[in-house]
Parts: structure tokens; sequence; C-alpha cells
């Protein structure tokens, strides 16, 4: 595979149950070179092979979100347009018909869910001040008042006077189309679901005079008809999101998490509505493993009579996991070597789709217990493409813990050579690389690299202890060693075994490479250690203190691991700063960054990059005009295949 072949990936994802369990609804997503961008086209394939998966979108549209009525006759979607974008229902059945518009949307229509009696959608979306941003240039716009910590978002961009509010859309009759919406305020409303009994709609958000600050959300409900103020429903100073209503209406389902101590696993929870309040219970504590995957897309828990499945980060997998609400602990019901990235339930049918290291997303289901694979988009890539495939192997860290990683062998590899080799770094830093197809890997195996990958300490996928092991020295709650102690331990030890055990590794050829929480690591590693010869970090983080108050999460994430803010310890996240050890890096170093990026913002390139120069240390810089902290997930393609060609020739050269 080479920067080139980005163009043609196939990408699966969204899949939606019709409700009597016998169609699959979703979305293929293509690149569209020539326009530089992405295409999404709805497709429905049969459960029992009745016909073979036939695609609904028109071409060269970019269509998503697919979602059944509850009677199954009608199939609502939303259509990207060049501004906003177009809620529309297509009529289940015949062929000819084409897709009713409900609604244009200047901004995106993000969560999407029918009422029970299909007379209604409910749907959250940005409600912008249209005076604002009618005028096309920003110096006719008027100046924007600024009255809180969060107040833009990466990728998203100004949400100061953009809301996220709940709304519902008639769906037919004289009155199709007509909008209300059911919350309203300066509150970021997100998830939904509707009550069986079609009165309620279940949401989470904060909606506190300090909600910006507080770093907790709750579960809310409002009426379908509206006008009144949301109930909540939950409390606390943790997060509740993702809610999922029971089929019976007596019990809401929902994802915990903890943004005030990191990193906490997620967790599956419920709010139980009966006898006159509401209770709420954790029900995966047990589990100790992740229950809300990130890359991996999570979506809401599904409900399956008086039980929920829901995804959980396993080791390098993504799994599908049942639990019950009579106490019995969570048990797997789909697993394997691989990441499943989207599913649902409905009729008895659990559907699926899924990624492995040599194999593109596809469509599968579960009837009876039988797992069955409905799709083949990827085959055609696949078989155009000599992928390597991982081998998994351990490493025992400095303090005796154990790391897993793996290793992927070079195109045309031949025994008795040695090979360069790129160390990759995750982001995160709690997430996990795996078992799934990853362009990136594809690429430095297919140039000539041996390619290595791990999840060290502070990664999902394992333990809480484990996830929390990089928690800073002085926090009160599971002290740990920090940003840079047991993950450099951890990565150093994973380079140690592979150099050891895989001898056509050219010792003398060293690249370590990672983007976000991964391009932190890289940078302390080159002022750590010379051991790599050529290094590249990508949209990193290098100075915590500066982060904290120019990244759109600074005010809460770093200090979550920290333990403290950066107003009250300065030195401590310095310490923690890769520029703090600028005069010890010697490794020549490429630092790639987005000029959009507000995760981590670019002046931690430039600082990085100016003390690096100043200094006379081998450095380049590559900036990327209009993209975001996403660059190498959801860039424009043209910039995405211009990374990776960037990166290999900068190896190229150097090793």
């Amino acid at each position: 595979m080479t920067p080139a072949d980005l163009a043609g990936l196939v990408e699966v994802a969204d899949p939606r149950v019709s409700p009597d369990g016998r169609l699959v609804a979703y979305v293929v997503i293509t690149v569209d070179l020539e326009a530089n961008d992405y295409r999404g086209a709805i497709w429905v394939a049969s459960v029992m092979g009745e016909f073979p998966p036939r695609q609904l979108s028109e071409t060269g549209v970019r269509d998503s979100r697919p979602r059944w009525a509850p009677d199954g006759t009608r199939l609502a979607f939303v259509r990207r347009q060049e501004i906003g974008c177009t809620l529309a229902v297509w009529p289940w059945g015949d062929e000819t018909d084409d897709p009713q518009p409900l609604l244009e949307w200047p901004e995106e229509i993000e969560d999407l869910v029918w009422a029970p009696d299909g007379r209604r959608l409910i749907f959250t979306a940005r409600e912008r001040d249209e005076e604002r941003y009618a005028p096309e240039k920003d110096k006719d716009r008027p100046p924007r008042r600024i009255d809180r910590l969060a107040y833009r978002l990466d990728s998203v961009g100004w949400i100061i006077d953009r809301p996220r509010h709940v709304l519902a859309v008639v769906t037919e009759g004289p009155d199709a189309g007509q909008v209300s919406s059911l919350t309203s305020g300066p509150y970021e409303d997100t998830g939904l679901a509707v009550s069986p009994d079609g009165r309620w709609v279940a949401f989470s958000g904060a909606r506190t005079a300090t909600w910006d600050t507080d770093l907790s959300t709750n579960i809310y409900r409002v009426p379908v008809a509206g006008g009144v103020e949301p109930e909540q429903l939950t409390s606390g100073v943790t997060t509740h999101g993702s809610p999922s209503w029971s089929p019976d209406g007596s019990t809401i389902a929902f994802v915990w998490g903890d943004r005030h101590s990191m990193s906490r696993h997620g967790q599956i929870g419920v709010i139980n509505l009966s006898g006159g309040g509401a209770s709420e219970q954790l029900l995966t504590t047990d589990l100790d493993l992740h229950c809300a995957p990130y890359l991996a897309q999570a979506r809401d828990p599904v409900w399956e009579g008086r039980s929920l499945l829901f995804q959980v980060d396993e080791a390098g997998n993504v799994s599908v996991y049942r639990v019950g609400l009579d106490g019995q602990p969570p048990q797997p019901v789909v697993s394997g070597d691989r990441q499943i990235t989207g599913f649902d339930a409905a009729g008895g049918t659990l559907a699926f789709v899924a990624s492995e290291p040599t194999r593109l997303s596809e469509v599968f289901a579960v009837v009876d217990g039988d797992e069955r694979r409905l799709t083949d988009h990827g085959a055609g890539f696949s078989r155009a493409h000599a992928l390597s495939p991982p081998e998994r192997f351990t490493a025992v860290s400095s303090d005796g813990t154990e790391v897993e990683a793996w290793l992927m062998r070079p195109r045309g590899f031949e025994e008795g050579r040695r090979y360069p080799t790129l160390l990759n770094i995750h982001g995160g830093p709690f997430s996990q690389y795996g078992n799934r197809f990853f362009d990136e890997f594809q690429v430095q195996a297919g140039a000539g690299y041996t390619v290595l990958y791990c999840n060290p300490r502070g990664s999902s996928g394992y333990s809480e202890r484990f996830a929390r092991g990089i928690r800073g020295p002085k926090a009160v709650e599971d002290p740990g060693t920090g940003w840079g102690g047991a993950d450099y331990e951890d990565l150093m030890a994973v380079l140690d075994v592979a150099v050891t055990n895989f001898d056509f590794i050219d010792r003398d050829r060293l690249g370590v490479l990672g983007g976000s929480y991964g391009g932190y690591m890289t940078s302390w590693l080159i002022g750590h250690t010379n051991r790599f010869k050529a290094a590249c970090s990508e949209r990193a983080c290098n100075n915590l203190f500066t982060f904290a108050h120019t990244s759109d999460i600074g005010s809460f994430f770093p200090a979550g691991y920290i333990g403290s803010s950066h107003l009250d310890d300065p030195e401590e996240f310095l310490r923690q700063s890769p520029v703090t050890y600028f005069r010890d890096m010697r490794t020549p170093l490429l630092i790639l960054h987005s000029e959009s990026d507000l995760r981590c913002p670019v002046e931690q390139a430039e600082d990085l990059y100016v003390r690096l120069k100043m200094t006379g240390r081998d450095v380049e810089f590559v900036r990327f005009p209009g993209e975001s902290h996403e660059l190498s997930r959801a860039g424009s393609p043209r910039h995405r295949m211009q990374r990776l060609e960037l990166i290999i020739d900068w190896f190229d050269r150097l090793l």
C-alpha cells in the first residue's frame, strides 16, 4: 500500500437493523479524489441473503445516519450539502420512490431518532445566530462576546453562539417539515432516546450556570410536545451520556464517565424510573474494562429484552458484550481478534461492522447464534494489495508490568536482510492500538519498514489500574509516574524486546512517530534517549502549561492527569512538558501540525520548532491549512495523502 492508495479505501459504518430483523441499512464511505472530499451512500443488505446488498443513495452525494421508522416502512437519513444538510425520508419497498426531503438545516444534524408513532423525528443540531453567520466575511460580522471556558471545539469551531439543542420535526400530514425546539439556552445537549409511549425525550447535557466548569453531565427528559423545562434524572459530578430507553419504559440506560480524575473506565449504567423517583446503578464495574471505546465510535447501549448490548475495549480488540439487570456479570457476545466499530440489534438480529488488520470493515449479522458476513465492499482493495499481518508479542517493563505489542514485517520481506523500523505511538493516551485495518501501518510496511506498535501504560483495553498508571505523582487519588514515566519505560521495553527477538530489525536505523499524545511521547522520547535516528511528532501537546489555556479541553484535560491545575502548580506542568528538555533533543525531527487544530493548537508545534531551530537542531516544520486535529483520520483526502508522503520521505532520507 502507498499513500496514493488512500483513494481506493472503502469504509463501512453505522449499521441499523430493521424492526423485523430482516434488513440492515448502513453507510459506505468512499473517496472522491477529484473533488478532494468523501462520499457516503446508504446501502441495504438482506440478513438472510434474499437479495445482494443494494445502494439506495445516488452517486456523488454524502448521505449518513440511516434510521428505520418503527414500522419499517420508511428510512430516514441525512444528506450533507455544501452548507448545512437535508433531513429526508425514503419510503421503503418501492425502489422507484425518491427520498422525500423534510427540512434543510444550516448546521450538521447529529443524533437522530424516530418517535414511536412515526409522526416525528427527534434530532440534535446547532442553532446559530443567523445575524452573525449570514455575512460571508468576518470583517462584516459583529464582535463575539465570550463569557465561559467552553466556547469552541475542535473540528466544530465556535460553539459560544451555536449551542446544540434537541429539536423535533413533523414527518407526515399538512405540518410535515415543521420544526420545534424542545430545549433552549446556552447549553450543549446531545444523545437522544424516546420513551416507548412517545411522551418523553431523554438526552444528555449540563444545564447549570457553571456547566462549563463543573465537568459533569446528566440525563434529562423533556416532553415530546415541548413547552417545559427539562427534568434532571441523574445527579453528581460525573458524566452521564448516550441515553437508551428500555422497551417497557421503566429504565433508561446510559454511559458513565469521570472527567475529573483521568482515566476512569467508561461504565454502563441504568436509571430506574419506577417507584416515583429515579435511582441509578452501574452494571459493569466488575468487568474492569473500558465500556465506551473512543476510536471504535461507541454508540448508546442497545436493549435486548431486559439486557443491554455495548462495546468494550479489550486488549487490542473491540467486542460486544451483554449485561442484564439481574446482577449477573457481563458476558461477551461477539469477540475475536478484530475491532467492532458499530452495531445494532432488532427483531432477533444483531448486526455489526468489524475490521481486521488485513481486512477492511464489513457488515456481519448474528441470527440464532449463527454469524454470517453480509457484505464484501473491501474485498477488491484487499486482493489488489499485499497487506502485512501483525505478529503479537509481549514485553516486560522495568517494574515487571507486561505490555502487549505487535510487529508487521515490511513488504517483500526476505530472511537474512535487516530493515529500518518505525515505532508508532498512539494518541489518547486513553485509547488503544490493535486488531483493525490501519492505513498508516500498511503504508509504512509497504514502504519497506518494519512496523512496531504497542499499548503502554495509560492505554485503554486493560485494567483501570493500568490506565491510571501515568497519573501525576502529586495526584491525591491514585498517584502514578506522570506522563513520560511508566509509559516511557513500557515503550523502551517493547523496543528492546523487538530488537532482541527479531534479528531482521536494524538497531542502527530506528525511527519513532506518533500523533496527539503519541506526538507528545515522540517529543518526550527524543529528549530522553538518542536511540532513534529520526522522529516525527504530529499534532502534539509539547508544552502542557500553555496547552492548559489554549486547547479546547485544556481547562480540565491535563489537570485530570496531573491532579492540580496549571494555575496552582505550573512547575509540574512544565516538568512533564517535552519542551523543557529541548536542549537534550539531538534526533532529527519532523513536526507536522494542522493550522485549525483546536485540540492541540498550532502554537504547540511553534513552541518546539522555534526552540530547536534557535539551537541549531535538525528540524523541519510542515503546516496543513484548513485542517483540524483529525487530519490523519478525517482530513481532506489530498492532505491525508501528502501527510503520508511527507512521513515516508522523511524517514527514507534519514533511515
